[in-house]
């Protein structure tokens, strides 16, 4: 399996700037504005609807666009609400910290996402849960997602408790960019490298889920 192939399904450059691109229009604005959350809040509203309509016109999946749109909303409500530019991270923080539990949880019922992801890619359904191998190789390479939310949770949590305002919101809104495509490479990097060194060197790889059928064949 390609990894642009899991890249695509995950949301690609083009998810990481539709997610990021309406915080540095709400960052650039209230610091042109000094420091209006109003401007800044309607501005990135602005921007993400612009965004929805053009992947809606490129046929994009809907409830993508459409969840993609609602995040920012809600994120914009929060802070004419509390009054708190930084408040604009919490709705990431939040997801985050959700994902984490969620991927965390699949592992400990032993239906680790990423392999769900990579079987459903290749057409297998559950059929690599019969692999014992396999089964293992995906429940750690998941562990490297939950690794990748859980410190994109950290890294956002002291900018948004921060009593600076521009430290909070300049700071937060540049490390929100760093934290998304390219922390999505390296995570299927390093797990990617993680299935390879966890299955055994005669191991026929993630397209062949060695079944008990399968190996009774071999033998």
């Amino acid at each position: 399996m390609r990894q642009d192939t899991l890249v695509s399904l995950l949301g690609g450059k083009r998810g990481a700037f539709d997610a990021t691109a309406p915080l540095v229009v709400f960052v650039l604005t209230w610091l042109l504005t000094g420091h209006s959350i109003a401007w800044a809040a309607a501005a990135s509203l602005v921007a993400a609807a612009a965004i929805a309509a053009v992947r809606l016109a490129q046929r994009k999946r809907p409830r993508a666009v459409v969840l993609g749109l609602l995040s920012v909303a809600v994120a914009a409500l929060i802070v004419l609400y509390t009054g708190r530019a930084q408040d604009i991270l919490l709705p990431r923080i939040v997801s985050n910290a959700a994902s984490a539990l969620v991927w965390a949880g699949f592992i400990v019922f032993r239906r680790p996402l990423l392999g769900l992801i990579v079987g459903g890619l290749l057409g297998q359904r559950t059929q690599w849960r019969l692999d014992p191998a396999l089964l293992r190789a995906y429940s750690l390479a998941s562990w490297v997602w939950v690794a990748m939310y859980a410190l994109r949770v950290a890294v956002l949590t002291p900018f948004w408790n921060s009593d600076s305002d521009d430290f909070a919101v300049i700071g937060g809104g540049v490390a929100q960019v760093v934290l998304s495509w390219p922390l999505l490479v390296l995570c299927l990097v390093v797990s990617g490298w993680v299935i390879k060194a966890a299955l055994p060197k005669d191991h026929p790889g993630l397209r062949h889920p060695l079944t008990a059928n399968s190996q009774h064949a071999d033998s």
